[in-house]
């Protein structure tokens, strides 16, 4: 959507934990069926890492995290 309709020239999708695999087929879909030959994942687009916070019981939890980067071409 804010390819399309937001004119944006790059757009990051950001995800955490279960939510990984989700973010990953989104891109897959937008880059291979939606918006085919119009965008892709930048040069160095794609970063890993783990993030750690405090949870709602007060424990220190590490929670691994992507972003990946699609650009218009």
């Amino acid at each position: 959507m804010q390819f399309t309709t937001q004119g944006a020239n790059e757009v990051v999708v950001k995800a955490r934990g279960r939510f990984i695999s989700r973010a990953v087929d989104i891109v897959e879909v937008a880059t291979k069926r939606f918006l085919e030959g119009q965008i892709e994942i930048a040069k160095d687009g794609i970063n890993i890492g783990s993030e750690e916070f405090e949870n709602k019981e007060g424990k220190q939890v590490r929670v691994s995290f992507i972003e990946l980067s699609l650009i218009k071409r």
